[in-house]
């Protein structure tokens, strides 16, 4: 029986089969993003090096990204707008490519695999569903549409997602910011921590409880509104650092009577917690996507290195010690992203593949972090070198561990789905 063989991936070998391809539409794509990132980020990265691998220049002294990187962030944003790519998953009706969920996967998984733990630039050549246009905001009214989105889907402007509180992390129904009525709109007041890219949004999309006997009972309740974070009363607290890092990218918010319009609303009083959750799931397909590509990117390095590298008279490659661990995790890798590939056309066909998402991104992320240390132990003292961002790459899989529905919580939502009777395979 003839073999098909696929297209050859990036970094593969020559002739490698993949267990799936990915339709015509969505390899065209990834091809293209190759060439794009090829293009528009490494040679970024190239010319600023400096900057990329000081902190003391990648953040200034108020422990945001320096003006510099901003400004090379935005240019592969504006880029990327004008290639085709930033907005090719945002909805149709925001005008928007409106692809789904398996081409979110396969476009992330990619630009990762290009980039891994070194080409920082990369994280920005697709809206992000927390920071850019994407299905979140599906629901916007048509005055916020006409004001607030042309300066998003441009890339001029970025978003953040203030959903978790000092007490609401995992359990995002216990948050106690309000938005009380006033007139006929609201004033909201609290506190929100760890929303990404708020030190330097221009929005935020902030979960606030406008019905606290419904929030009590987890009846409803929330409602979502879209923010400019130079509104009165808006505050970015405190910038909060992580890994040793001189900055950092996540912040703590405070929302003091902060007045907000019944056009700055975002879909149904009272059913914000399930665009709430629908960004959350679009979290959890991007980390597997990062998890996945980032994976390759380093096994891929382990393997150079072990077919060159000398000890005792022979290649770290014929050390079964060092091999197998390896040959593990490319076993759970090839795994996760079948996984991936699965559950995004679950969620393309319409199915709530709640379970199916739980178990993917937690099954991804911990064998990524896996496959990240075993890299690291391949390549011995150099693994934990500064020159081959491999430890970069592992606090960022370390830490969407946690992020987006922590392993634990993960867990409890798959045994939820199986005690209701969901035991499929």
């Amino acid at each position: 029986m003839q073999k098909t063989v696929w297209p050859n991936d990036v970094g593969g070998a020559p002739g490698a089969e993949h267990a799936f391809r990915y339709p015509d539409e969505i390899e065209e794509i990834r091809h293209g993003l190759t060439t794009f990132v090829q293009r528009e980020v490494i040679p970024r990265h190239q010319a600023n090096v400096a900057l990329f691998e000081d902190p003391r220049a990648f953040y200034g002294e108020d422990r945001r990204r320096s003006p510099a990187v901003r400004a090379l962030v935005r240019e592969v944003r504006e880029a990327s707008v004008k290639a085709g790519y930033y907005t090719m998953c945002t909805p149709e009706a925001l005008g928007g490519g409106g692809l789904g969920h398996l081409a979110y996967f396969a476009a992330w998984e990619r630009i990762y695999h290009l980039c891994g733990g070194q080409y920082f630039l990369g994280q920005h050549v697709i809206a992000h569903w927390a920071t850019g246009p994407s299905p979140v905001l599906s629901n916007l009214t048509d005055q916020a549409k006409t004001e607030i989105l042309a300066p998003l889907m441009s890339g001029a402007a970025t978003m953040c997602f203030g959903l978790s509180e000092p007490g609401a992390g995992s359990d995002a129904t216990m948050i106690k910011t309000h938005a009380k009525p006033d007139g006929e709109g609201w004033r909201i007041s609290g506190t929100k921590i760890w929303t990404t890219n708020s030190p330097h949004a221009d929005y935020v999309i902030v979960f606030a409880v406008t019905d606290p006997a419904g929030a009590a009972a987890q009846k409803g309740g929330i409602s979502a509104f879209l923010v400019p974070t130079d509104a009165p009363g808006f505050h970015v607290e405190q910038i909060v650092r992580m890994w040793g890092s001189v900055g950092g990218d996540e912040a703590v918010l405070t929302f003091d009577e902060v007045r907000v319009e019944p056009h700055q609303l975002v879909g149904q009083l009272g059913r914000g917690f399930a665009t709430a959750m629908y960004g959350v799931n679009l979290g959890r397909i991007y980390n597997t996507a990062r998890a996945v590509g980032v994976s390759r990117w380093a096994l891929e390095k382990a393997f150079d290195y072990i077919s060159l590298r000398k000890a005792f008279g022979h290649t770290l490659s014929e050390y079964q010690g060092i091999t197998f661990p390896l040959a593990d995790s490319l076993t759970e890798i090839h795994a996760a992203r079948l996984m991936a590939v699965n559950v995004s056309r679950m969620l393309d066909a319409g199915l709530a593949a709640r379970k199916e998402l739980a178990m993917t991104k937690g099954f991804a992320v911990r064998a990524a972090t896996r496959a990240v240390d075993n890299a690291i132990q391949a390549h011995g003292a150099m693994g934990v070198t500064n020159e081959l961002h491999l430890t970069e790459a592992y606090a960022a899989l370390r830490n969407v561990n946690i992020a987006d529905g922590s392993n634990e919580i993960l867990r409890r939502a798959i045994v939820k789905e199986a005690l209701a009777g969901d035991t499929a395979v």
